[in-house]
Formats: structure tokens, C-alpha cells, sequence
């Protein structure tokens, strides 16, 4: 009955009428799943930025089917890729979503968040307290106004719908047979990001403290607090790791990152102590990061990762 009742509601959400659908930009096209566990399914969205071509959605949203139920991590960028999630989880389990947890204030990972409210309007929503209070002061619609004008309006019809629950370090949660365990270890890619450990699947979501393939935005963020947070995921033996953006693997994925953030700093300030300027010291440090130079961003980022590599040494030498 509960699986009958929960699948009506999907259809009549998805069932919309036209003079709403004229208020809303396009859907977006179903795209594969991939099982990484048993149990844990992940969409890997396209590696880039959010632009027309991928209507915004392009980060990793995953879903656990638990005995209880189905839970959500990150579902997407707007309404549209949540409920393309929604289309593409229907194909593997008709069991109801009961919890969703976001991963950080970046709405490329948590604006589908609308799409399930609106399936399920009293699912709870998981989130740092901090991205909680970013999104009451506003940065929420920041973020469906800037997606909105990314995507040239294909995001359209997207409206805030945040977490409702707030989470700290070391808090579990138990659904149906698998434990979601929080960790957040201070800033690292912004102030707010917590990733989830599924114990019983050896799994780790690492929201955006990790990319594969990508090269991060890290304006919000700490590079010595993210190399921190890298280390502190590996230190659980999670056997599989959920990057925010790119594809799912072993710990070679964040050793891989963290290296690329190690890498940085540490060339930075070789150069900083000796008392070469951030632009000067641009093509040795990019010279060193050779390695990620075919990632996707990385001649757009390096050269911002260098300036604030830089300001932090320096903000750390005069504390």
C-alpha cells in the first residue's frame, strides 16, 4: 500500500498542468545510473559548469534503498534535475523517499531539493546548520537566480526549498538496516559541507571537499582545511568514494585530489617565501600541477587557486 500510494503521488506530481509548465524551463533528459554498492545508486552528471547545454546539472546525486525506505544525497540543480532523478530512481525501486541530505550551500547540489518537497512534502532535509542559516540570508535565491541566468532560463521555475534538519560531526541517522554517518571537520571547500559515510556499504559522499576529473571552485573555502578533510575521510577505510562532481572510485579519489592540493600549497609557498609574487610564480606552479592540466576547469581555476593559495599563506604568517 505504501509503494502504491507513494507512486500515485509521483504521477500527479509529474502530471503537471500546461499553464504551469509554460512558467517552467525544459526537463532534463534522463540520464544512466550507476549501482556502486549494493543498494547505492549514483547519477554522474556531466563534468563542467552550469551552462544552457546542461541545464545546470552536473553534479553526482545519489539515492540508497534501504529496507525503510529510499534516502537522497544531493539531489541536483533545480527542479528539473530533481525530478529527473525522481524518473530515473522510478526505474529501479518504488519504495518512497523518507530522508534527503544536502552536502553543502552550493545550489548545483541541493536546488532539486523542490522536486521531492513537492512528491513528498514532509520528507525531512539534512543539512550543516551553517548552509541552513547561508539560505535564510539570502543565498539561496542567489543561487536560483544565478543558476537561472547560467542556464539562460532553463532552470526556470526553481524556488528555495532548503534543509529543514541540522546536522553536526559524528551524527548518525539509521534507516531501514544502513546507518548515514555525518562528518564535517571545519572549513574546507566552504564553511558548511558535512560528507555522509554509509558503514554497512563502505561508501563515503564527499560533496565537494572532492572532485575527479574536475578542478574546484574554492573561493568560499580553506585549502589547508580541504587537504585536512581528505585526510579525515580516508581515515574511516571507506572502500568506495562519491565525488561531488566526477566519477565514482576507490581512495585513489581523494589521494588524487588532495594531491592536487598539496601540490599547490606547498609550490606556493616555495615561491611566497621567496618573495615571488602570485603572478609571477603563476607558470611554475601550473608547471608543477601538470599532472591535472587535462581536468575539466583547470585553466580556468589554476591561475584563482594560485592568488588564494597565496592570501592564505600570507593571512597565516601574520596570526
Amino acid at each position: 500500500m505504501k509503494c502504491f500510494t507513494s507512486s500515485l503521488a509521483l504521477l500527479a506530481a509529474l502530471l503537471i498542468p500546461l499553464s504551469v509548465l509554460a512558467e517552467k524551463g525544459p526537463a532534463v533528459k534522463d540520464y544512466p545510473v550507476d549501482r556502486v554498492a549494493e543498494d547505492v545508486y549514483v547519477i554522474h552528471g556531466p563534468l563542467g559548469t552550469p551552462g544552457p547545454e546542461n541545464q545546470g546539472f552536473m553534479n553526482n546525486p545519489a539515492f540508497a534503498v534501504t529496507d525503510e525506505g529510499v534516502v537522497v544525497i544531493d539531489p541536483g540543480a533545480s527542479v528539473q534535475s530533481g525530478e529527473m532523478l525522481l524518473r530515473v530512481m522510478a526505474k529501479v525501486t518504488k519504495e518512497p523517499i523518507i530522508a534527503v541530505f544536502n552536502t553543502h550551500i552550493h545550489g548545483d547540489h541541493w536546488l532539486g531539493n523542490q522536486a521531492i518537497r513537492d512528491v513528498y512534502p514532509d520528507v525531512p532535509i539534512y543539512g550543516h546548520p551553517k548552509m541552513i542559516s547561508l539560505i535564510e540570508s539570502g543565498s539561496g535565491q542567489s543561487w536560483v537566480d544565478l543558476m537561472e541566468r547560467l542556464t539562460e532560463g532553463k532552470t526556470k521555475g526553481t524556488r528555495v526549498v532548503g534543509p529543514n534538519k541540522a546536522v553536526k560531526n559524528g551524527d548518525e541517522f539509521k534507516f531501514g538496516g544502513m546507518t548515514f554517518r555525518i562528518h564535517h571537520f571545519g572549513k574546507a571547500h566552504t564553511t558548511s559541507d558535512v560528507m555522509i559515510e554509509i558503514p554497512e556499504r563502505s561508501i563515503a559522499f564527499l560533496g565537494d571537499n572532492v572532485l575527479n576529473n574536475r578542478v574546484p571552485r574554492i573561493d568560499e573555502g580553506s585549502i589547508q582545511g580541504n587537504i585536512e578533510a581528505c585526510k579525515r575521510i580516508m581515515e574511516t577505510g571507506a572502500k568506495i568514494y562519491v565525488p561531488g562532481h566526477g566519477p565514482t572510485g576507490d581512495a585513489s579519489v581523494p589521494e588524487k585530489f588532495q594531491y592536487y592540493l598539496k601540490t599547490l600549497y606547498s609550490t606556493v609557498k616555495k615561491y611566497y617565501d621567496d618573495g615571488v609574487s602570485d603572478y609571477a610564480m603563476k607558470g611554475k606552479v601550473v608547471e608543477a600541477l601538470d599532472a591535472y592540466s587535462e581536468w575539466s576547469g583547470f585553466e580556468k581555476q589554476v591561475g584563482k587557486h594560485v592568488s588564494l593559495a597565496y592570501l592564505q599563506i600570507e593571512e597565516a604568517e601574520f596570526q
